[in-house]
C-alpha cells in the first residue's frame, strides 16, 4: 500500500520535471535562432555601409571627372572663339582682297581702269595715312641711330626673365618677373633697392590671379599686361595697386608660333613706345613674318594691324620706339645680337637705308628687350642679368 502511494507520488513528479526540461529546451533552441537572426541582420547592415561607402567614392570621382571635363571645355571654349575672331579677319582681309583684284581684273576679258577709280583709291589710300597719322602721333619723328652702351645692373633670376620700369607713372619703382612661366611680380622701390645684395627681402610680393607665359609683358600706367598661361592669345590686364584683373582680350591670329624662334617660350610679346600699347605676333600664313598690332590700352580693343616684312627666324626679341618695330636677330648657340629689320607704320623711314644695328661689348642672347619711352632706353634681360642700353637717335628723314 506505502509502494503504491508512492507511485502515484512520483509520477506527477517526474512528469512535471520533464515538462519543464522540455520548455527549456525550446527557450534554448529560440535563443538560438534569435541569435542567427542577429548575426545575419548585423552582416547585412555592414555590407549596406560598406556598398554606401563605395557609392559615395565612386560618386566623388565621378564629380571630379565632371568639374574636369567642364574646364576642359571652357578653355576649348575660349580656344574656339579665338579660333572664329581669328577666321573672321582673315575672311575680312581675304574679301577685301578679292573685291580688289575682282575690279580691276577679269577671267574673260581686259578691262581698262578707268582714272577716276584709280583717283579714289589714292584719295582713300591718303585719307587712311592721315587717319593713322593721327591716331600715331606723327610729332613723334625720331628713329633709331645706334646703341650707345651698355650696363649690367644686376644678374639675378634664371635665363628667362623681364624687368621694368612703369613710363606711365612718376614713380621710380621697378618691377622683376622672373622665368616664363610665373605668377609673382617683385616691386622694388627704386634700382637702388632692386641692386642690393638681400633685394628679395626688400621687394613687395605681388600674386597674379593667373600666371603669365613667355617673357614679352609690360607694365604701363599701373596696370600689368601679360599674355595668360595656357591660353592660346588671351591678354590680361592687372591693377598692380589693387591686385585685380581690370580686363582681358583676344588677340587674333595670334599664340598659334613664336614670336620669335630664338625665344620659343613668348607667343606674344607686348610693347610700350610713345604712343602706348602694341602687340608683337607671328602667324604661320606669312611664312613666319611678324605682325604687330596697336591696341587701345584703356578699352582693350584693337585699333589696327600691319604685316611686316621681318621674319622671325634667327629672331630673339623686338621692340617698338616711336611708331617704329625694330628686330633682334642673333645667331641659335648665342653671338653678337644685331638689328636688321626695321619696319615703320607710317612709312616715315627708309628701311632700306638703315645698317645692321649691333649690341655693345657682349656675347650672349637675349630673352626680352623692352623700350621705355619715358628715358629713351632698354630695358633688357640676357642668360639671368638685366641690362640698360642708351640709345642714339635721329630725326626721321
Amino acid at each position: 500500500m506505502v509502494v503504491l502511494q508512492l507511485r502515484f507520488l512520483l509520477v506527477p513528479f517526474l512528469t512535471s520535471i520533464m515538462g519543464a526540461a522540455q520548455y527549456m529546451m525550446q527557450d534554448a533552441a529560440l535563443m538560438n535562432y534569435i541569435d542567427r537572426r542577429f548575426l545575419s541582420l548585423e552582416k547585412r547592415l555592414e555590407k549596406c555601409n560598406q556598398d554606401i561607402l563605395d557609392y559615395v567614392e565612386e560618386f566623388r570621382d565621378f564629380s571630379k571627372m565632371v568639374l574636369s571635363r567642364l574646364a576642359g571645355l571652357n578653355n576649348y571654349k575660349a580656344e574656339v572663339k579665338s579660333e572664329v575672331e581669328n577666321l573672321l579677319t582673315r575672311i575680312e582681309r581675304a574679301q577685301r582682297d578679292i573685291d580688289y583684284f575682282g575690279s580691276v581684273t577679269d577671267s574673260n576679258t581686259c578691262i581698262e581702269v578707268h582714272e577716276d577709280l584709280v583717283k579714289q583709291q589714292l584719295f582713300e589710300e591718303a585719307e587712311e595715312k592721315k587717319k593713322l597719322k593721327l591716331m600715331l602721333n606723327a610729332s613723334c619723328d625720331h628713329m633709331l641711330a645706334g646703341i650707345k652702351s651698355l650696363k649690367i645692373v644686376k644678374k639675378t633670376g634664371d635665363k628667362h626673365g623681364s624687368w621694368m620700369k612703369d613710363p606711365g607713372k612718376k614713380h621710380t619703382k621697378i618691377y622683376l618677373l622672373n622665368g616664363s612661366v610665373n605668377n609673382v611680380i617683385l616691386e622694388f622701390a627704386n634700382i637702388m633697392t632692386f641692386m642690393e645684395s638681400n633685394h628679395t627681402l626688400k621687394a613687395r610680393r605681388v600674386t597674379l590671379p593667373f600666371p603669365w607665359e613667355g617673357t614679352g609683358h609690360v607694365i604701363y600706367q599701373g596696370f600689368l599686361f601679360y599674355h595668360r598661361y595656357g591660353s592660346l592669345n588671351e591678354i590680361i590686364k592687372f591693377n598692380i595697386q589693387k591686385r585685380n584683373t581690370a580686363d582681358q582680350m583676344l588677340l587674333p591670329g595670334a599664340g598659334r608660333i613664336p614670336a620669335y624662334q630664338l625665344s620659343p617660350s613668348t607667343k606674344i610679346d607686348l610693347a610700350i613706345d610713345e604712343q602706348g600699347l602694341w602687340a608683337i605676333h607671328a602667324e604661320p600664313e606669312t611664312g613666319g613674318n611678324i605682325v604687330i598690332t596697336k591696341i587701345n590700352h584703356i578699352t582693350m580693343a584693337v585699333e589696327h594691324t600691319w604685316d611686316t616684312s621681318c621674319n622671325s627666324k634667327d629672331a630673339e626679341a623686338a621692340f617698338i620706339a616711336c611708331n617704329t618695330l625694330y628686330v633682334v636677330y642673333n645667331f641659335p648657340s648665342g653671338g653678337t645680337s644685331r638689328i636688321q629689320c626695321v619696319y615703320d607704320v607710317l612709312d616715315a623711314v627708309n628701311t632700306y637705308e638703315i645698317p645692321v644695328l649691333h649690341f655693345p661689348k657682349r656675347q650672349g642672347s637675349h630673352s626680352t628687350i623692352h623700350y621705355n619711352p619715358k628715358e629713351k632706353q632698354l630695358f633688357a634681360w640676357g642668360d639671368g642679368s638685366q641690362i640698360i642700353y642708351k640709345l642714339h637717335t635721329k630725326q626721321k628723314v
